[in-house]
């Protein structure tokens, strides 16, 4: 049998980019697709797996609750609402016509509205919030963010992303602090972090975070926390849930992949650097190329290769050098966050070193007027 790249006539792609939805995120371990199969297979009593998992994972992470979701974006969606609606069963079932007079605005610092591949505030109005920025894009205090509260404010949400403003703005402690004082919940959206206990121990109320990414589960989200808020969010699925809901294969692959991931050695920031190294030298001996090890922005034991193209000496603008290597015969992904600059950024978690020297053959060649590698 050929090849699903053959069936369906798909590139093969390495993944530089790190674990990117548009991407498929991650590959997960043979026990958690063992685990998914399984799902796939049997019958289950949903919310009885749904409760019974969440509890599981609750007391694997040392927190009163949680739930599966099917990815972040929803999390967020459905945490939202749930704060809301809360046990209100008329709105549960209304909030998508019913003027809303109870408190709905979600307070999240300016410099956490950002897009992640889409706008934290889509998400947030799917959930029947209105988005309400505090302090400004560089700058947001535990001060600036108590001011931005009102009557109609619903929640604190946090974003804690390497998409995010750093300088300047507050911890999720000090938000923390600031949703005891106005006796408001905390949501920490924490996607792509790889600390699955720090933000609720810091005093998040309800932690997201994707299942497919540092996790490395199926497509699937996690929702974690106070028992009342995760319940809440529960109830989100006789409502805007519904649209959201997550197959049994991906509450259980996700509970097995949680379990592995606490589990499991992870690959450390000094293990990544020996990896890239060699990769970095070949990279440094082009012309019109430097290269050097830097560390994750968002402050996680994470470091990259990050590449600087002279766009004089090599007659190519990088984004153009980032488009030819997409578009080639293997498809290349870089981090091209600062391409802009002349910068772009190979994360090597996903990648093996045979990988990284096919990226360094695929560079030289283009450089040289070659076609691919």
């Amino acid at each position: 049998m050929s090849s699903i790249y053959e069936k369906y006539g798909l590139k093969q792609v390495i993944n530089a980019s790190g674990r990117m939805t548009i991407l498929g995120v991650s590959t997960p371990a043979a026990d958690v697709v063992a685990t998914v199969k399984y799902g796939l297979n049997h019958y289950f009593e949903m919310n009885d797996l749904v409760d019974k998992t969440g509890a599981y994972i609750a007391s694997l992470l040392g927190c009163e609750d949680a739930v599966v979701v099917s990815c972040a974006s929803a999390g967020i969606a459905q945490s939202v609402a749930a704060v809301i609606v809360k046990d209100n069963d008329w709105l549960l079932e209304n909030l998508h016509a019913a003027p809303l007079i109870v408190p709905h605005h979600i307070v999240v610092p300016k410099g956490h509205n950002v897009n992640y591949g889409a706008p934290v505030g889509t998400m947030v109005a799917l959930g029947g919030g209105r988005l309400v920025e505090a302090g400004y894009a560089n700058e947001c205090s535990a001060a600036q963010l108590s001011a931005a509260v009102t009557p109609q404010t619903a929640a604190i949400l946090y974003i804690k992303s390497h998409h995010c403003v750093q300088k300047s703005h507050l911890s999720v402690e000090q938000a923390a602090a600031v949703a005891r004082q106005h006796n408001l919940p905390l949501i920490v959206d924490a996607a792509a972090e790889e600390d699955l206990q720090r933000y609720y121990q810091g005093g998040a109320d309800l932690v997201i975070y994707s299942g497919a990414k540092a996790i490395e589960g199926p497509t699937s989200g996690l929702v974690m926390g106070r028992k009342k808020y995760v319940e809440w969010v529960k109830r989100q699925s006789q409502g805007i849930g519904r649209a959201m809901k997550v197959g049994k294969e991906g509450i259980l692959g996700l509970t097995q992949a949680i379990e592995n991931y606490l589990q499991q050695p992870k690959m450390t920031g000094a293990q990544m650097v020996e990896k890239m190294t060699p990769f970095i030298d070949n990279l440094n001996a082009l012309d019109g190329i430097s290269a050097r090890v830097v560390w994750d922005a968002a402050g996680r034991d994470i470091a990259r290769a990050e590449i600087h193209f002279d766009e004089l000496k090599i007659g190519l603008s990088t984004g153009d050098v980032v488009q030819r290597l997409k578009t080639g015969e293997i498809a290349i992904y870089f981090r091209g966050y600062k391409a802009n600059e002349g910068i772009v950024e190979v994360d090597v978690r996903s990648v093996s070193p045979e990988q990284l020297h096919t990226i360094y053959v695929s560079v030289r060649a283009l450089l040289s007027g070659g076609e691919k590698a």
